[in-house]
């Protein structure tokens, strides 16, 4: 909407920390610069510093209302343009949200979200993506999901939603570039293998096999040519003295697949199960075709860091409590580090331990669609397209 009117809009991941005083700065700019602003798990905030967010977008509202130019907002003389606005999301019934307070409730229309048309998003996608047979195509997107989510066992890591959707969507725009002349449907059938074969368990594999043979009839998929990429691995594998077998390589050329189709991903494994040394003998494979000029790959920088082994507030920053200054956490130093790179290497930042609801919640707007960072502070920083966010949990 925002883009349909020329508006700028500004989307702020809002977490419990927030408090009134960073409310009012966010309000303050808004209302002088006419932005939107969309505050995403708005019922995160605190219920007293929510009650106190209301009064302030009251005052706003009523200012637009008086049509008035300059308003006094907290003590402070603001220009005022009328076009500014908010929008909140939330998800109502959610562990460690607060209900909205009733003067907060009247300043906004509800609006009710429905389960979106997955067929009729893909049709558009692949259209946009310069697929000719597109709604052939979507339907078996769809079908194939809703067969999955019926007939393949109950997986906490198994998500048939519009997110899965998107990423086979993605994967079949990649290809579609790399072979323009390729059957459509070996296309879609391959986007949606090497989006969904690397989560499955294996007594699923065989499951989902058969609905992709049932879906897509008769269209075998040709091998993919990573001649130069298994060369490289082996070579590495060598370097780190660690055996080159069947499982360990397949897994390796998974998560290199899944790496280009997401920029946030997880590696699920028991402990000493080859995680991390996958991930080192994928970079260290990428630095030998980066240095001979091969598959136009780049070398990777990693920065790992154990999330539970530290505070939220060592790990995100936080305000002094006295005189209100803000530094920085581990995370947004490295991410922006990252982030601001000039070189052209791929940049990891990986979360090796366990992944709970407690810190993952504050990095929902850098593993959607919107790939920032939201902070405390109000800073918002930008995800770069080298950059990859790895989770490695049990």
């Amino acid at each position: 909407l925002a883009k349909a009117v020329a508006k700028q809009c500004v989307v702020f991941n809002c977490s419990d920390g927030l408090d009134y005083k960073a409310m009012g700065k966010f309000f303050k700019g808004l209302a002088q610069a006419g932005a939107w602003a969309c505050f995403d798990e708005f019922n995160r905030i605190e219920l007293e510093v929510l009650s106190v967010v209301a009064q302030q977008i009251q005052c706003i509202q009523l200012a637009i209302a008086g049509k008035l130019k300059v308003f006094v907002f907290e003590g402070t003389n603001l220009t005022l343009d009328s076009t500014c606005t908010m929008f909140i999301t939330m998800n109502p019934g959610y562990a460690g949200r607060s209900e909205l307070p009733d003067n907060l409730k009247v300043l906004f229309r509800t609006v009710a979200m429905m389960v979106p048309d997955y067929g009729l998003i893909g049709e558009i996608v692949l259209y946009s993506v310069g697929f000719v047979q597109a709604r052939a195509l979507s339907t078996k997107i769809v079908a194939t999901y809703k067969l999955c989510s019926e007939q393949l066992s109950s997986q906490k890591h198994y998500d048939y939603g519009m997110r899965a959707v998107k990423s086979v969507l993605t994967a079949a725009g990649n290809l579609k570039l790399q072979y323009p002349e390729e059957d459509e449907s070996i296309l879609l059938l391959r986007a949606i293998r090497d989006v969904n074969l690397p989560k499955f368990l294996a007594q699923d594999l065989p499951l989902f096999q058969g609905i992709i043979s049932d879906l897509f009839p008769g269209v075998e998929l040709p091998a993919p040519d990573y001649e130069v990429l298994n060369k490289a691995l082996f070579t590495v594998m060598e370097r780190m003295n660690l055996q080159n077998t069947p499982f360990f390589h397949s897994k390796i050329i998974q998560i290199y697949e899944m790496m280009l189709v997401r920029h946030g991903f997880m590696v699920v494994g028991a402990t000493l199960g080859g995680k991390t040394s996958a991930l080192l003998v994928l970079a260290g494979a990428l630095a030998e075709l980066h240095k001979d000029k091969l598959m136009e790959e780049n070398k990777v920088g990693i920065h790992i860091i154990n999330p539970k082994s530290i505070s939220m507030f060592q790990l995100y920053g936080n305000f002094d409590p006295v005189s209100h200054e803000w530094a920085d956490g581990v995370l947004p130093i490295l991410y922006r580090e990252q982030a601001s790179s000039t070189l052209e290497d791929r940049q990891w930042l990986i979360f090796d331990g366990p992944v709970d609801a407690v810190w993952i919640e504050n990095m929902n707007t850098v593993l959607d669609d919107n790939k920032k960072l939201c902070l405390m502070s109000g800073e918002i920083i930008q995800m770069s397209n080298k950059q990859s966010m790895i989770f490695e949990t049990e």
